[in-house]
């Protein structure tokens, strides 16, 4: 058994913002005792009563988002794919994302891949490539272009799929090969060449047919969507997770409220997207359509919280944008309370994926820890201001 103690810390309850003062003992990456410990131990890290916060989740990433550009995310061969997702996970895990949901790429083999490392990395869970229908947001295909990409195999990011009967066939092999969740394309989107952004994607049998598979293998379906109208069609037929929102009114968000549905918004990426998009290769007609959803993101996070529905946090970042991850905790800290915004990236984010254990410090659960100089309730900057010194620790192992 190795065992770790956290000595003279202050352990920050993100669900109420209750501090517990003392010691903390971890055993075999599990937190065994808060309180106060004694004994010999095999390190120790004396914490001076900075704060100490679960691990951030990011539940919108992509290991596998290489370039901004469809094609070019789509045509690159997997080993370079996967080999750079590796690093993307560990500099996120470096940021204090001790957990990523990565919706639209990711497969099994790279998870066990980051299981095997020696180096800590980040809890990774996928759904596989987006499904999307033909001409959708997960078609990577330029219209002027006679091509199938991947020889006819499903993408990195992206796989169409369309009707019914496919459409079952793709989420069972999701399952089959250890998909945490399911992700379609339910709306337009800013990355793909070929669809309006506003007009819904996917029939109600196709919606349907995917979170009748999902929930008969006790998951769910995550949907890309903007506008209130395509998030009202997703929810309607049973998705969980309103992945972006941007667009969203009142009653679609009345309507996410009443069926228990999450939005996890993903500022950051259209703020990257505006900023640094033509020279990280974002196309001409992505670039336009990110001037749509630009500028309402932080609306749509308060007209959600208003009419009752959870708030998650995720990135969404693609290509070289990647580092601008802490710089969308700062964006959403202009729709929410300090409170609110630590629970997104903690206590909601947890719930999401089905493991509210994650945003605790109960004995036996997992030790995935932030430590932070200042108490984010106080000041939330020092969640993402990377100039004031963290401490990482995942599964009991401290990272940075």
């Amino acid at each position: 058994m190795t065992t770790l103690a956290l000595r003279r810390g202050r352990f920050l309850n993100p669900a109420d913002g209750e501090i517990t003062e003392g010691d903390m003992l971890i055993e075999d990456g599990v937190i065994a005792q808060v309180g106060t410990i004694s004994g010999a131990f095999d390190e120790e890290v004396d914490l001076g009563g900075r704060i100490v916060i679960p691990g951030l989740i990011d539940a919108h990433f992509h290991a596998y988002a290489h370039a901004t550009s469809g094609p070019e995310l789509e045509t690159r061969h997997l080993s370079y794919v996967a080999i750079n997702g590796l690093r993307r996970c560990s500099a996120a895990l470096r940021r204090g994302f001790t957990t990523i949901r990565d919706v639209a790429g990711g497969d099994l083999g790279f998870a066990q891949a980051l299981e095997a490392d020696d180096q800590p990395n980040p809890r990774y869970l996928y759904t596989g490539p987006g499904l999307s229908q033909t001409g959708g947001h997960g078609d990577a295909r330029p219209a002027e272009y006679d091509l199938c990409l991947n020889h006819g195999r499903h993408g990195h990011i992206g796989e169409v799929v369309d009707g019914a009967d496919d459409m079952r066939r793709a989420v069972r092999e999701r399952f089959r090969t250890g998909a945490h969740a399911i992700k379609i394309m339910a709306s337009g989107g800013v990355a793909s060449p070929t669809d309006p952004l506003r007009i819904p994607q996917y029939s109600s049998e196709e919606i349907k047919v995917a979170v009748e598979e999902a929930t008969r293998r006790g998951s769910y379906v995550a949907a890309h969507a903007y506008t209130a109208d395509a998030v009202i069609h997703a929810v309607s037929n049973g998705v969980r997770t309103v992945e972006h929102g941007n667009l969203i009114d009142q009653g679609a968000a009345e309507l996410m409220a009443e069926r228990g549905a999450y939005l996890v918004p993903t500022l950051v990426a259209y703020d990257a997207m505006n900023r640094r998009g033509p020279e990280a290769g974002l196309p001409p007609v992505s670039q336009q359509k990110n001037l749509e959803v630009l500028h309402a993101g932080k609306d749509a996070v308060r007209i959600a919280a208003d009419a009752g529905v959870k708030v998650g946090w995720g990135s969404d970042l693609m290509g070289d944008l990647e580092d601008d991850q802490l710089i969308g905790i700062a964006l959403q800290a202009e729709a929410q309370s300090p409170a609110e915004l630590l629970r997104s990236l903690t206590v909601v984010n947890a719930e999401i994926i089905g493991m509210p254990e994650l945003a605790t410090f109960e004995e036996g659960t997992p030790a995935d820890l932030l430590v932070l100089q200042e108490n984010p309730l106080d000041d939330a900057s020092v969640l993402w201001d990377e100039a004031r010194e963290r401490t990482v620790i995942r599964a009991g192992v401290v990272v940075s």
